[in-house]
């Protein structure tokens, strides 16, 4: 249940989150796109959290997000003219994938899975979820304060003996600091490496800032992809965090077969709520408006639809789009 504190941060949220018979629900879509979506377009990073009875939270989970379901998704889809949608496996949920799995499967061909393991998961877990649509794993490094590299890479040597002949990749939330120091790792790791959220840099410290170059020599060589997508989370300059555009351009100028984009819907803020009984608050973004960055960060449509569409289909293992 909502308690009172989270209801009323909900409405002071400027109405990004709406209430309705006792659960949060998202508005949907926000401003309206004014650039041409290519067909084929790919979120390549949302979440799904479902109804709590079935898909029950992780214990050791650091925040309780509102409900954020399929249906909803979908309507997001649409509103962003969206034709496909990759569900990141969220941190609420540990190792337990069901909730993002049943999502992948509700929503069949346009939908993958990026899901999460550990050395208990069985190959035949792993197997399973690649047939319903999972192509890759994450590690939570950065809500687990994860921040030392030695640690990062004891995680990235294990789980690449579990995948091995499944041609996944490994996608990090993790801090710039680490990416810095495993460079050299990251060129010779036997799997595709994807990093969230612009690989964490702080855009007010701009492309100069350290382990920035690293991260760009990793882009550039092809070793790793960046999701250009939660600009919110390495700005504070809302509503259109105008100061990530430097990073998408210098990302963007590195390697644009190696980049891809994401709303991070529901945008979960783990941070808004004091304890875990509370429900966290999510972020109050206007997706559509994030989304009318993207011409400025990539003014040439060609490079656009590299972003949208030929990248995720060979990243994810989506169908090629006619035409």
């Amino acid at each position: 249940m909502l308690t009172r504190r989270a209801m009323l941060g909900q409405v002071a949220a400027g109405g990004a989150w709406a209430l309705g018979s006792g659960v949060a629900a998202a508005a949907i879509g926000g401003t309206a796109t004014n650039f041409v979506i290519p067909r084929g377009a790919c979120d390549c990073h949302v979440h799904v959290f479902g109804d709590a009875a079935q898909f029950p939270f992780a214990a050791t989970r650091t925040y309780t997000p509102p409900s954020a379901s399929v249906e909803q998704l979908l309507e997001l889809q649409r509103d962003l003219q969206m034709d496909r949608v990759v569900v990141v496996q969220p941190s609420v949920y540990g190792t337990d994938n069901a909730c993002t799995m049943d999502g992948v499967k509700r929503m069949g061909a346009r939908a993958r899975g990026i899901v999460v393991i550990d050395k208990s998961t069985p190959r035949t877990a792993l197997q399973e979820m690649a047939g319903a649509g999972a192509r890759g794993i994450r590690l939570n490094l950065n809500t687990a304060g994860v921040f030392d590299p030695n640690t990062a890479k004891q995680q990235l040597d294990s789980v690449a003996e579990q995948l091995r002949g499944l041609n996944w990749h490994v996608q990090m939330f993790v801090a710039l600091s680490v990416i810095s120091a495993l460079t050299d790792y990251f060129k010779q790791y036997p799997y595709p490496v994807v990093f969230d959220h612009f690989g964490q840099p702080k855009a007010p410290d701009g492309v100069g800032q350290p382990g920035f170059a690293n991260l760009l020599d990793l882009v550039k060589s092809g070793h790793a992809y960046v999701k250009i997508s939660g600009a919110y989370r390495v700005s504070t300059q809302a509503p259109a965090y105008a100061d990530a555009t430097p990073l998408a351009q210098a990302l963007v100028a590195a390697n644009p077969d190696r980049i891809v984009w994401g709303t991070d819907w529901p945008h979960p803020n783990g941070a808004s709520a004091r304890s875990i009984n509370e429900i966290a608050t999510p972020f109050p973004i206007d997706d559509g408006l994030l989304l009318n960055e993207l011409p400025k960060w990539v003014p040439d449509a060609a490079t656009r639809k590299k972003i949208l569409v030929d990248n995720p289909a060979r990243l994810y293992g989506f169908e090629p789009v006619a035409g």
